[in-house]
């Protein structure tokens, strides 16, 4: 049975989900032409499956696949589109018309080596809108560091928000925003705060290189990611960002909510492009985090695993973005 999964931004000005304000929102549902939300519909605009994410037609490419290492400090190579695609990292699943991301789990690697691994980043950027992201499987493994989320120029002034995230052996989803203005930004709760099912791990967003934890809600639901996700043959993941008043009256509680009343939004968020990658150790999945994780050895260690990483893969049916 696979898993529906919901988050929200919200802002009286901005909404990304109710109330007038900012939600996130992540649920399974299968896709339309359109969403009905309270009080608004709305329209899809990008629809990507299969062969969209390989669409290259000169001088517009939907999808972007990164090259080189890692900005997070993890021990990949990112390869380009044709190297991606040469080394079976990057297909199309003729069965399902599935779109697959994997990383490299057949070469050998030193211990503290880069294993060559995919980001793709969409050509287009959004101020808003109904992102919807559609996996039937995710990857999973000790060291492994998956992610789907949205990010605008500057880092971090323009805002990032992380839809689905975790590392190693999490057992459920992390969503979180990352700022970097003047303009606050918090999650902390008040009255006119929107019922939600995640639990609050940090409320400052603030975020620098060297303190970039951000503001992050963790999801209850443990089938929200990692083996739980994939044991649920997968689900949806939804995030509402726009200026309308309503939310799907059919999603029910969303697992995170970010209010306008705590958070200038529309200042701390704009122009963000989509990102969809599987970094190792780095930043946050290795050191002192891999220790606590339960995992065996050291991540340094597991890089040279090769096995390690057969499960460490990407199956997406669909991304849509919604007006």
């Amino acid at each position: 049975m696979r898993s529906l999964s919901k988050l929200f931004l919200a802002a009286l000005s901005f909404t990304i989900l109710v109330d007038g304000s900012h939600h996130w929102y992540s649920h399974h549902y299968p896709t339309a032409a359109h969403r009905q939300l309270i009080g608004k519909t709305y329209m899809i605009q990008d629809f990507y499956r299969g062969e969209d994410f390989f669409k290259d037609v000169s001088p517009i490419y939907d999808w972007i696949f990164a090259i080189g290492a890692d900005p997070t400090g993890g021990n990949v190579i990112y390869q380009g589109q044709s190297d991606a695609r040469s080394k079976r990292l990057a297909y199309v699943d003729d069965c399902d018309n599935s779109f697959i991301l994997a990383v490299d789990s057949t070469s050998t690697v030193p211990a503290g080596g880069q294993r060559a691994s995919v980001r793709i980043t969409s050509q287009k950027s959004y101020n808003g809108g109904l992102f919807v992201f559609d996996a039937s499987y995710m990857p999973v493994g000790c060291s492994t560091w998956p992610s789907f989320w949205t990010v605008g120029p500057h880092w971090p002034m323009a805002g990032e928000i992380d839809i689905v995230e975790g590392v190693n052996n999490q057992g459920t989803n992390q969503m979180t925003l990352h700022t970097g203005t003047n303009q606050t930004c918090t999650n902390e709760i008040t009255n006119s705060t929107h019922q939600f099912s995640g639990k609050i791990v940090a409320t400052d967003c603030f975020s620098t290189t060297h303190a970039d934890s951000g503001c992050s809600i963790e999801d209850t639901d443990t089938s929200s990611f990692a083996y739980g996700f994939n044991n649920a043959e997968g689900g949806v993941f939804a995030l509402l960002w726009d200026n309308s008043a309503g939310m799907p009256s059919t999603w029910g509680i969303p697992a995170g909510f970010w209010s306008s009343q705590t958070c200038d939004i529309t200042a701390n968020f704009y122009e963000h492009q989509m990102v969809i990658d599987t970094t190792i150790c780095g930043d946050w999945a290795g050191g002192r985090i891999y220790a606590q994780s339960g995992c065996p050895g050291t991540c340094s260690d597991m890089v040279a695993n090769a096995t390690n990483y057969v499960d460490a893969k990407w199956v997406i049916n669909y991304v849509a973005v919604y007006q």
